[in-house]
């Protein structure tokens, strides 16, 4: 602020006074300021010592004006070097403050420096360097480099000063070791809020801590310090501490630092240099130490650095530009060690910087490179970037610290994979938070991370432990303070997580597979240079601590050590992983290996590794191999005896070497040494480098330099050739044989096969084949070929072949080819051949004449386009306009030709094409007359003709040559222009002869007196071509009547005074009057006078009258007329003559003029007036006569004696003017004095005239809006709305005038509009009432809680008219379902036919609470099978399953579905949640997929079930054959492939089909009773199962073939199927019989499945009618206890009576109620409000009680304190509110009134005294509104009346009692004090309340009729579901007719009859069968199976 010296001094007065009460005497002498003058732009700044001593500020600022001379009349401002302007305090400060303090004279604040200043500066080393001058060194020396914890302290304040940044902090550390540009230097940059001149100070003061710098000197700039909130891992940013760390690093690092800093809001940069050197010198010349100074400089500005030591700082210093704020530290003095170590190390020690600053860097799940925590929100917005700058050409280094991913905790964490995290509580403040994690062993090696950069154990230290295989003797724990690595303080373990002595629940080795890591807050005391912690791990392992678990982010008090050994177990279980060895495939023998192992190998197809499938066959690259190869698994190979799936550590695998075209070669490799990272892209790449060397593609090249490109187009004859082809590898060199990596291996030598294919329409043809062999000098060479003149397609084949073999295909592989395609077309024109011209010719008619170009060959070419054809012909004339080609077409294009034609007239044109040969074809053509061209009229000029008659002319239409011609639609026209502007046209249709004769109508012209020319057009419209002829007539005058002329005789008989009327002609006479003496006279055309005669008298009408005289008009003369009597009826009269051929008529129109003025006439054009307004039309005043006809009587002269008159007229505005346009009076300025609308009377006086006129005095112009009807809550006070709701009441709007009239106007647009974008509100309204009133409802009200006002706005003619605004708060409703949330264990597997997990479905209201008491028919569980749908609308047919009954545990807001059975076949399904909120909508929940897999197996099924087999034993081995090509599946009940991890054997066996033994039992191939096959994958192939030649067997028999599974540890039902056995002699019939048996078999089931679906149907639908009928007889005898009989009522007269049931209850239900608005109720822990928490019976009493509450009535009352800040906070504090959880009751159930003591009355009272609270009813929360009215009415008593209440106090006050307060009934109150009377205690009238008053209980007669009216309506709607299931059961039963019934069932049992009939023949078959050829079979084949079982 600036202001002048007299004004400072004068506003400094006052303060003077203030000052010295201040100093208190205090004298301070030879103190001085300096002073910059910086007023002058572009000069330096001059400096002044002002000595200050006991100068006051106004004696000081007198100083200073005279020291810089500044005039009295300038301005000036003095600011502190932080640019605070100098007042009374701050002055007062630096007189207390240090001497020399730096002063700035500006012209303003914010005035940018022109030079740079010094600030005089003290940094005395603060007494805390005594104190903690016992601290061990700083940089104490562990074995380790201690540099990167120098940079540390300096990233520290770094960190520190960006922590209040939004967006990213910047720390940018440079490494400037380019000497070009100075010495070496260190460079940290940050972004943070930089340091004012004071703070920059302070930082230079030794140990100057944060905790102590509030109480330093200059206080202002640094307020007390506050610890930071709590944050997770203690990440807070608050690390620079001590005040010592800082410095000891510059100087640690280097010898000198220049601290450069820019605060925030401040222009200038203030800068500090401290260096050893300058110590060292002050020192020497005994000047204070600690003694400098800061310069202060604008931005930009290094004009200071002049040595060129220091260039680089120039562009540093440049940098500074565009910057809020900043803080720059240069050091410089680099020691030469720290340079090399810097230099060399680099990657090593920005690693250790990394892990340091491991979670400020990266948040505080760290660097976890899993996808998962990529994309959480914990990102930290921290960037530490470090560049190392040499000189060139050395290339800069750059590393960004969140780049780094080798520092050690980024291994620890990407290494783990499970973690362990808890808490541990040292003190109420001390917290740490620690995490394990789980590093597992992995196949064949341990994960833990290797610590490359820890010092390595000596032999001495290794004791071989077991438990230390991982992580060695490494310590667990790296520890973090405020989430900084303290990095000389480690924690080895606690007890709870160190090996057991005793028995462990693991290996020991799991005890050193995890990691650990400890974050502490700052009440850990570390040292000052944060390498050690003082007792962090004494604290730790104190007894005192206890530690607590953290699952899923929630803290759990449980034994850390049971969790600890729990986890460690179930990370061992889970996580440590081995090789899976898959597919076993037998054992061998290897030879490879020493002999010891070379017996037992098991192989497998595949194996498990790193949760990576190898298989066969697939490609993999070798890893620590050498060479590393690639190749093809054969199999792998594991020692030791094995049978199945099996796991292992490792294990070897079989190599074929790829490529094999080159590598013909196994190896043998460990597992461990297959690249499990290596991409399937990269290996094939290298082993398709290796196939670089094999052929790969044809170079083809043209040595004569005619070379043919792909798809080329040649003319035909042009040769091919000669070809140069050279065989090319991908490597682009050229070969002539097959490579091979065998020296001995023979020599592929290649060689190249030519072909050309013509691909002509039959087929392809051969043209030409060759075979070229290798030359050294020129390749493969092909000469050229000459032989392709055929059109068409060719192509050239050249393939690489062997020429051993002439195959073109090596390895497997098509050796390279080329393709040539190209066409041979035409060549160029040679001849040329007519076509045809097919059309019909006409003269003058252009035609094409097409040409036919032919080459050498004789194929149509493209012509030459130099061609010219001639055309010549004798008999006619013939050219053409131009020449044309298309294709081999060349088009002779317009040809005409000209001449007199005939029939049958032929033409010989002779075409030419000079240069062709021959040259020249001849045309024959025939040619007809041509198109019109001209119009011929035989009639020659002039024609004479008499008007009033018609005239004919005859026309030709001809061609160019003077032909006549004929064409469709030739039609002639004639236009006669008889007159200007008329037309005569005539036509005559010439299309069949091209001539016609044309007759005009009668020419009719008027007026004519001479002969008149008329002119006569022909034309022919549809040829435009053709040119018109014209002809003209000569008409002469007519001699009929042409002409009436109506004339006025004033004298009769006398030609004098004759007046001829013109026609037209308008004729002025007085209104009233009597026209006679018309008279008319007849003329021809030539104006002769025509004699009149009766007829002609006859012909003559008159408009005026029917009665007319034929005799007069035979005379002339015309019947009077009388003359209207109004001036405005102007009439129209007409005489007229009419005959056949002629009508003439004359017409004139008569005038009426005014007579005497008889009268005064007021007109007026408006006869309303708003109030206030002058009269809007206008008001003329006028004489007329005795018909009102307006006179001119009046003029400019009368205005003077012209008076009016009227009640509150206001005659000082009235003005009257005359208007000579109207011959009126016009009075303008009428207007009425403001008051009631209304009647008023004006009467004019003018000489003996008088006029009274009515104005009608309407409402004013509107002005306003005025809501004259409004909710009652506005007017108590703020109107709360809940969201998506509607406000009840409507809102009514008046539209009034400036005086408060009503005044309608519907031209005015009221609207109502909200105040917020945010809010949309859905208003109806209905049009403006006759009063100007406007109704609104507000339908709706949508928009974010919060308060806004409705806004009444209206406009008339785009005029805004205001409007009053309502108020009102939207709250959420907290009953309206928003969102579902549901929650079911996701990881439940779901086998098919199972039970689902139960899931718990909860709704979400609009404020994010659950919903209770949700209705469970209203939500529903859908499930479809297949995928998620797009939207979320669930398919058609989705199941719908309801929810289950709540268990007595289960919370009211949530429902649930359990026991819901899974689908019983396997696949995806989805399932989604809807909740029914309206009858045609619902609230979806998102759509869950969950997959329905296979339950357990429990038989074995084939795919398809075979027919019967019927075999033989004969030596065909298809008549033997069983089965062929049958898979058998595991199935689960429910037919689904089950099993599919399971493996083992499919035992098969032959059994009888009765069950019993028999020793002629069939045998399989090899004499074998069993067979067994490979069950793999829960899948046995069959391929074929036969029995033996000569098996033995009863012929006929039938047997049974068995397929048993045998796995281990499972039993599963097998699979049979019976077959027949048949010696050979009956095999046909047995296999016709058992054929017939499958058939019959199937049928039946049908019939079966059929009858047992229909039966079943028919039977629950039965059941379901009984159960219909049963309920509603029960209904039916509930209703009768009711006394309602219902048994002869039908389902409409149930309806009737239910509603009048209803409408009865509507009417006993008219009771009070309390209308206070409750949004909040049903909410999450809200009751609601105190006025609808209780009901009163009595009115008197509610109104009483109310009263007494009424300030407590709208009140929400809350269980929890959460729940009402909750409610305060959405209305801004405008609800009252009441926790429960606050309210202090003591609730005495045995409570009584006070005269009662011990059971016993004091004294009998009168009026019926009874406590307040027993007179409450509770519906609901009967427990917490006892306790809420308990607190609020307490005792308070109520009686009858005011004097039984006086009497009651009495007497129980002289009882020696206090007396509550006392309510009468008939609304009186006594306070407990004894204070009665006046209007304060008397309670209003209930309707005074206005709805604040306690509802009423529901009478007990309603509640009966809610009971009659619950059991009507179920007793309706179980008869129309009696009703519906009847109708079903019927429908169902007649959905198949009877017949067809019948006749399904005689088809069954004559199935049924005929499988009888096939069995008995297939027994009877068996029967047949001789038992000695069955013992001979079994005596033959079974010798060996008896001596077997003799064994």
């Amino acid at each position: 602020m600036t202001e002048s010296r007299e004004a400072r001094c004068c506003r400094s007065k006052n303060q003077n006074k203030c000052i010295k009460n201040v100093d208190n005497g205090t004298d301070k002498t030879h103190q001085t300021v300096v002073v910059y003058d910086c007023r002058i732009d572009g000069k330096d700044a001059t400096e002044r010592f002002v000595d200050i001593g006991d100068l006051d500020i106004n004696d000081f600022l007198e100083v200073v004006s005279k020291e810089f001379a500044i005039p009295s009349n300038d301005t000036f401002v003095l600011t502190t070097t932080d640019r605070k302007e100098l007042d009374f305090d701050r002055y007062e400060e630096i007189k207390k403050g240090n001497d020399k303090e730096t002063l700035y004279l500006l012209q303003s604040e914010d005035q940018i420096l022109p030079s740079a200043t010094l600030e005089r500066i003290n940094f005395l080393p603060h007494y805390d360097t005594l104190i903690q001058s016992g601290m061990y060194e700083y940089y104490a020396s562990e074995g380790q480099k201690a540099l990167p914890y120098a940079f540390a302290e300096l990233i520290d304040n770094a960190l520190s000063a960006t922590s209040g940044n939004t967006g990213v902090r910047m720390i940018d550390i440079r490494l400037l070791f380019n000497e070009s540009l100075g010495k070496p230097a260190v460079v940290i940059i940050d972004n943070g809020c930089g340091m004012t001149a004071k703070q920059l100070n302070n930082w230079a003061v030794y140990r100057l801590s944060k905790f102590t710098r509030a109480s330093s000197t200059l206080s202002s700039d640094h307020a007390e310090y506050v610890r930071p909130d709590p944050v997770p891992r203690s990440i807070n940013s608050d690390i620079s501490f001590f005040g010592v760390g800082g410095k000891q690093a510059v100087f640690y690092i280097g010898q000198s630092a220049r601290m450069i800093t820019k605060p925030v809001g401040i222009p200038d940069v203030h800068e500090l240099v401290i260096s050893k050197e300058e110590f060292e010198r002050k020192e020497k010349n005994k000047e204070d130490i600690y003694a400098g100074f800061i310069r202060n400089r604008k931005v930009g500005d290094s004009s200071h650095v002049t040595s060129d030591e220091e260039r680089f700082l120039h562009g540093i210093i440049q940098e500074e530009l565009g910057k809020q704020s900043f803080t720059a530290l240069v050091v410089t003095g680099i020691r030469q060690d720290h340079i090399v170590f810097l230099k060399q190390d680099f990657q090593l020690w920005t690693r250790e910087l990394a892990h340091m600053y491991h979670y400020y860097i990266h948040g505080i799940h760290g660097n976890n490179m899993k996808e998962s925590y990529r994309s959480s929100d914990c990102v930290s917005n921290i960037d530490i970037q470090i560049s190392l700058l040499e000189k060139f050409p050395k290339i800069p280094r750059m590393v960004n610290l969140r780049q780094i991913a080798e520092d050690m905790q980024t291994l620890y964490i990407n290494a783990s994979s499970d973690t362990f995290e808890f808490k541990a509580y040292v003190d109420p403040d001390g917290i740490v938070e620690g995490i394990l994690r789980y590093h597992p062993f992995l196949y064949d090696k341990e994960t833990y991370p290797e610590d490359r950069c820890a010092i390595p154990a000596s032999d001495e230290d290794d004791d071989g432990a077991v438990h230390n295989q991982a992580r060695g003797k490494r310590p667990i724990f790296e520890c973090f303070w405020n989430g900084r690595l303290i990095p000389y303080t480690t924690v080895s373990e606690f007890d709870w997580c160190s090996p057991p002595k005793k028995a462990a629940p693991v290996p020991m080795e799991c005890y050193s597979r995890f990691s650990g890591v400890l974050f502490t807050n700052d009440r850990f005391q570390v040292s000052t240079n944060k390498l050690t912690f003082m007792d962090l791990e004494l604290q730790l392992k104190s007894k005192e601590t206890f530690f607590t678990r953290i699952v899923n982010g929630q803290e759990q008090r449980v034994t850390i050590q049971k969790e600890f050994n729990q986890w460690l177990k179930t990370c061992h279980e889970k996580l440590d992983k081995q090789v899976n060895f898959k597919g076993f495939k037998g054992m061998i023998t290897r030879t490879d290996v020493n002999a010891k192992m070379r017996f037992p190998w098991a192989t497998f197809s595949s194996i498990n590794l790193a949760c990576k499938i190898f298989k066969a066959g697939q490609y993999v690259k070798t890893t620590r191999t050498v060479p590393i190869f690639f190749g093809s698994i054969i199999r792998f190979l594991l020692y030791g005896h094995h049978d199945g799936d099996v796991y292992a550590t490792g294990g070897d695998v079989e190599l074929q070497l790829e490529p094999k075209a080159l590598h013909d070669q196994v190896r043998t490799i460990p597992i461990s040494k297959i690249d499990r990272g290596a991409l399937n892209a990269s290996i094939m790449k290298s082993i398709n480098d290796d196939l670089a060397r094999l052929p790969e593609e044809l170079k083809v090249s043209w040595p004569e330099g005619n070379p043919w490109t792909q798809n080329d187009v040649r003319p035909a004859g042009t040769p091919l050739g000669p070809l140069c082809v050279e065989i090319l590898n991908k490597k682009k060199e050229s070969i002539s044989r097959i490579p091979s990596l065998n020296p001995n291996s023979s020599k592929k030598t290649l060689s190249i096969e030519l072909k050309i294919i013509w691909h002509s329409p039959p087929g392809d043809v051969e043209t030409n084949f060759h075979i070229a062999t290798h030359s050294p000098k020129w390749a493969f060479w092909f000469r050229s070929m000459e032989n392709l003149n055929k059109l068409g397609k060719y192509t050239l084949y050249l393939n690489t072949i062997l020429t051993e073999s002439n195959v073109t295909t090596w390895a497997g592989n098509q050796l390279p080819n080329y393709r040539l395609d190209f066409t041979i077309t035409e060549g160029s024109a040679s001849s040329f051949v007519v076509a045809p011209v097919n059309m019909a010719l006409c003269v003058g008619e252009p035609f094409n004449i097409p040409l036919q170009l032919l080459d050498a060959y004789g194929h149509p070419t493209h012509p030459n386009p130099d061609l010219k054809p001639l055309l010549e012909c004798m008999s006619l004339d013939v050219h053409y306009e131009a020449v044309d080609t298309a294709g081999s077409i060349l088009l002779i294009r317009g040809v005409r030709a000209k001449g007199l034609v005939h029939q049958s007239n032929t033409h010989n044109i002779k075409v030419v094409l000079p240069g062709l040969v021959p040259d020249s074809q001849t045309l024959k053509i025939s040619i007809l007359p041509g198109n019109p061209f001209s119009l011929n009229v035989k009639q020659e000029d002039p024609i004479t003709v008499e008007n009033r008659s018609s005239v004919t002319f005859d026309v030709e239409v001809q061609d160019m040559a003077g032909n006549i011609t004929a064409r469709p639609k030739l039609i002639v026209c004639c236009q006669l222009q008889v007159t200007t502007g008329s037309l005569s046209v005539m036509a005559t249709d010439c299309s069949n002869t091209g001539a016609g004769i044309l007759v005009s109508k009668e020419i009719a012209l008027k007026n004519i007196t001479g002969h008149r020319m008329v002119k006569a057009t022909f034309n022919i419209p549809s040829q435009k071509s053709v040119a018109p002829v014209e002809r003209h007539l000569r008409v002469v005058p007519s001699t009929c009547v042409s002409k009436l002329e109506v004339y006025n005789q004033a004298v009769k008989d006398s030609a004098s005074g004759i007046t001829v009327l013109r026609d037209r002609e308008k004729i002025s006479w007085v209104v009233g009057d009597l026209l006679q003496n018309l008279c008319f006279k007849l003329y021809d055309e030539a104006g002769r006078e025509v004699p009149l005669s009766m007829e002609r008298a006859q012909k003559i009408k008159v408009n005026w009258t029917v009665d007319i005289s034929v005799e007069e008009l035979a005379q002339g003369k015309l019947p009077n007329i009388l003359v209207p009597s109004l001036v405005k009826d102007k009439h129209f009269y007409q005489v007229s003559y009419k005959d056949q051929l002629v009508f003439v008529d004359t017409s004139f129109t008569i005038v009426p003029l005014p007579d005497e003025p008889r009268h005064l006439k007021a007109t007026l054009t408006e006869t309303t007036l708003r109030m206030g307004e002058v009269l809007p039309g206008k008001l003329y005043l006028e004489l007329t006569d005795q018909y009102g006809n307006k006179t001119d009587a009046l003029n400019a002269a009368c205005v003077d004696w012209l008076t009016v008159d009227a009640d509150g007229i206001v005659k000082e505005s009235l003005v009257f003017t005359w208007e000579e346009s109207t011959h009126s009076i016009l009075l303008t300025g009428l207007r009425f004095n403001p008051g009631f609308p209304g009647i008023r009377e004006l009467l004019f006086h003018w000489k003996e005239f008088e006029e009274h006129v009515t104005i009608r005095v309407t409402a004013g112009v509107p002005a306003k809006l005025k809501l004259v009807d409004e909710p009652e809550e506005v007017n108590i006070k703020l109107l709360q709305v809940l969201n998506e709701k509607r406000i009840e009441t409507p809102f009514f709007v008046q539209l009034v005038d400036e005086w408060g009239n009503p005044s309608p106007d519907k031209r005015v647009v009221v609207s109502l509009r909200p105040s917020s974008p945010a809010l949309k509100i859905s208003v109806s309204s209905q049009p403006v009432d006759k009063d100007g009133k406007y109704r609104f409802v507000v339908d709706r009200v949508e928009g974010p809680k919060g308060e806004y006002s409705l806004e009444f706005k209206g406009s008339l003619n785009k005029k805004p008219i205001p409007g009053p605004s309502v108020k009102f708060i939207i709250i959420p409703d907290p009953n309206k379902p928003v969102k579902l949330v549901v929650n079911y264990k996701t990881d439940s597997v779901f086998p098919a036919g199972g039970t689902m997990p139960v899931f718990s479905v909860s709704a979400l209201s609009e404020e994010g609470s659950a919903i209770k008491n949700l209705n469970p028919a209203d939500l529903s569980m859908l499930m479809w099978k297949g995928q998620h749908t797009e939207t979320l609308c669930p398919p058609k047919g989705a199941s719908v399953l309801k929810s289950s009954k709540p268990l007595g545990d289960e919370k009211v807001e949530s429902l649930h579905f359990r026991d819901k059975v899974i689908p019983d076949r396997v696949g995806t399904y989805t399932i989604q949640f809807v909740l029914c909120l309206k009858k045609s909508t619902g609230l979806f929940s998102q759509q869950y997929v969950i997959n329905v897999v296979a339950s357990n197996p429990v038989k074995l099924a084939p795919d398809l079930k075979p027919p019967t087999p019927v075999v033989t034993n004969i030596s065909d081995l298809t008549s033997r054959t069983l089965v062929e090509n049958m898979t058998l599946n595991l199935l689960d009940p429910y037919n689904n492939p089950a099993g599919l991890t399971l493996s083992g054997q499919v035992l098969v066996t032959i059994e009888c089909s009765n069950g019993s033994s028999n020793n002629a039992m069939p045998l399989f191939e090899g004499h074998a009773k069993s067979v067994q096959f490979v069950l793999e994958n829960g899948k046995a192939f069959i391929p074929a199962l036969s029995i033996m030649e000569n098996s033995p067997g009863q012929d006929g028999n039938e047997y049974i073939l068995v397929f048993r599974p045998s796995i281990s540890g499972i039993l599963l039902k097998g699979f049979e199927l019976p077959f027949r056995f048949s010696n050979g002699i009956l095999k046909t019939k047995l296999c016709e019989l058992s054929r017939r048996k499958d058939i019959l078999m199937q049928d039946i089931e049908k019939y079966k499945g059929w009858f047992e679906t229909k039966n079943q149907l028919i039977t629950e639908l039965k059941n379901a009618v009984c159960e219909a009928s049963n309920k509603e007889r029960s209904l039916k005898l509930d209703l009768q206890k009711k006394d309602i009989n219902v048994s002869r009522l039908s389902i409409l007269e149930i309806e009737s009576l239910t509603n009048q049931k209803i409408d009865d209850q509507v009417k006993l239900q008219r009771r009070r109620v309390c209308s206070i608005p409750d949004p909040f109720k049903g909410s999450l822990d809200i009751l609601g409000k105190i006025g609808h928490l209780a009901l009163v019976k009595d009115d008197d009493v509610a109104t009483v009680i109310s009263w007494h509450l009424l300030g407590e009535m709208d009140c929400v009352v809350t269980t929890t304190t959460a729940a009402a800040r909750r409610v305060y906070e959405g209305t801004q504090g405008r609800q009252q509110v009441m926790p429960l959880d606050t309210v202090f009751y003591n609730n005495n159930r045995n409570r009584s009134l006070p005269h009662i003591r011990k059971g016993q009355a004091c004294f009998n009272p009168i009026g019926n005294p009874v406590l307040a609270l027993d007179v409450l009813i509770f519906l609901e929360n009967a427990e917490s509104c006892q306790k809420v009215f308990g607190s609020l009415l307490g005792n308070t008593i109520l009686i009858d009346d005011l004097d039984s209440a006086n009497h009651y106090r009495l007497r129980v006050v002289q009882s020696n009692i206090q007396c509550p307060t006392i309510l009468t009934r008939q609304g009186e109150r006594i306070f407990s004090t004894g204070k009665f009377g006046g209007l304060q205690n008397k309670a209003p009238t209930i309707e005074k309340l206005r709805g604040h008053v306690f509802g009423a209980p529901v009478s007990k007669e309603c509640s009966i009729l809610k009971t009659q009216i619950d059991l009507l309506r179920e007793y309706q709607n179980a008869m129309q579901k009696s009703i519906q299931v009847n109708e079903d059961l019927q429908s169902q039963l007649r959905d198949i007719p009877l017949p067809e019934r019948m006749r399904k069932k005689e088809d069954y049992k004559k199935k049924v009859e005929e499988l009888k009939i096939v069995e008995a023949d297939l027994a009877s078959v068996q029967m047949q069968t001789p038992a000695s050829r069955a013992k001979r079979f079994q005596e033959g084949a079974g010798n060996s199976t008896r001596k077997k079982r003799r064994l």
